[in-house]
């Protein structure tokens, strides 16, 4: 398998590879280096964390005083950080990536957003377990997920006052795509989740007298429906099929959808809705490969921060910085800005995130100074180029034994292939001849903080 599709593949479905993996892994065939991108990641490995503080916060004590509900509350809101903390090691360590791949992919689908730190942690569980197994089943898990049901309002959902957030969300973003149903077909479809609750824990809660069990009509299908009947509706529609392929192709291949691989995405998903069918036929296809795909995405922030973790072991010794990066360069995990989740592609650029994405490498590998400032509040924050008050350093520890070892009689040449997958201008390679041949610590960072590095 040629060296650039095999480093595209492994953008698209991990987070890149060092450059002895990408020599080793392009000695094989297309099919068995697919295949092996699935084995790897057939374990469902939930994220771990200790929650024994929970034990202080019994929902007896909870109920009847708010002291203790707000100090939870700000216990979870950092716990929360925490958690993101231990996803994002996840991700520069595991061998699974294509199910954090997929979890990621999923987690910015099904947007949901939730301060309780066990039940985000479930959903993320959930998310996980899903990811690769029968679309249906991950819809109707979602649906009777506590965050899910927090967020979008599904616990207010009573059949003498129907809320329609999550209807509505269910079939726009989820499942159908926008314009694909009706008004009448979202106050039908929230009639059917009526009732839908959770428990303390964050276990699913059924509240029958709360469930609306009169009959409803939902795309010309009547009868006494409730929330699973009307997802089995929703997925009989070839419509959904189309909606959910589209946004994996969108993710996965090119943001410029061809009609043409949509349509043989959907033979393949519509009926059985199998993701990893589905992903298995994504990667094997000839047209996946095609120069248009290959270097054109720009990179989320975190497949940056990862990127750059994978090839070069970095530890960070204080949370804060790890928080202030993502916040900067505006993708913070388990913090979306909206139910739509972050647009992704070109809008990751930003005049402020620009600066910041091409000073990452130097910031974290070199120690670079680098300088900030809020705007109106302490969450919102930019990079600048002035100094001022707040230029700092980061406190990392980064491990260049491991690095050194990784790409001992590798060349600068083999690196710059692993590092960079877009075309190059003369202007790039003449300066990029003049680093030399060994892969450097110097000529690495040089290498990172191209703009080319900023696509996968």
């Amino acid at each position: 398998m040629k060296q650039r599709h095999v480093l595209h593949l492994y953008w698209r479905a991990g987070f890149g590879l060092k450059p002895k993996e990408l020599l080793t892994v392009s000695e094989q065939s297309k099919e068995t280096v697919v295949n092996d991108l699935f084995q790897e990641s057939r374990d469902i490995v939930p994220l771990e964390k200790d929650l024994s503080y929970l034990k202080f916060y019994p929902q007896s004590t909870l109920k009847n005083s708010k002291d203790k509900r707000m100090e939870l509350l700000s216990r979870n809101r950092e716990e929360t950080r925490i958690l993101n903390t231990i996803w994002l090691k996840r991700l520069e360590t595991t061998p699974r990536v294509l199910r954090e791949r997929m979890t990621l992919f999923w987690a910015n689908h099904f947007v949901c957003k939730d301060l309780a730190t066990n039940h985000i942690l479930k959903y993320n569980t959930t998310l996980r377990t899903h990811a690769l197994g029968n679309f249906g089943d991950f819809v109707k898990a979602i649906s009777k997920e506590a965050s899910m049901i927090k967020y979008l309002n599904l616990n207010q959902n009573k059949k003498d006052s129907p809320n329609e957030n999550f209807a509505r969300e269910l079939l726009e973003l989820f499942t159908l795509g926008e314009g694909n149903y009706t008004e009448q077909d979202i106050k039908e479809c929230s009639r059917a989740f009526t009732g839908y609750h959770y428990k303390f824990d964050g276990s699913f809660r059924y509240i029958r007298v709360r469930h609306d069990n009169g009959s409803k009509k939902f795309f010309g299908e009547t009868g006494r429906f409730d929330g699973d009947d009307i997802i089995d509706i929703i997925l009989s529609q070839k419509q959904c099929a189309k909606h959910i392929c589209e946004k994996i192709y969108a993710y996965f291949v090119n943001s410029d959808i061809k009609e043409d691989h949509i349509n043989r995405m959907v033979e393949v998903f519509y009926g059985d809705y199998d993701i990893e069918k589905l992903m298995r036929f994504v990667f094997s296809s000839d047209w996946f490969y095609d120069d248009i795909n290959i270097g054109t995405k720009i990179k989320s922030p975190i497949d940056l921060l990862i990127g750059i973790h994978r090839l070069v072991p970095v530890y960070f010794t204080k949370s804060n910085e790890l928080y202030r990066l993502q916040n900067l360069l505006d993708q913070f995990l388990l913090f979306p800005p909206n139910v739509a989740g972050w647009k992704g592609g070109k809008y990751w650029i930003t005049t402020n995130s620009l600066m910041l994405r091409i000073k990452l490498p130097s910031m974290i590998l070199e120690k670079e100074s680098y300088t900030y400032q809020y705007r109106g509040n302490l969450k919102n924050l930019r990079i600048v180029s002035v100094k001022n008050k707040y230029q700092e350093k980061l406190t990392v520890y980064v491990d260049w034994k491991k690095y050194r070892k990784s790409v001992k009689k590798v060349s600068l040449n083999t690196l710059k292939d692993t590092l960079i997958l877009c075309d190059i201008n003369q202007g790039t390679k003449r300066y990029i001849s003049g680093f030399g041949k060994r892969p450097s610590k110097k000529n690495l960072v040089k290498l990172m903080s191209l703009p080319e590095y900023q696509m996968c």
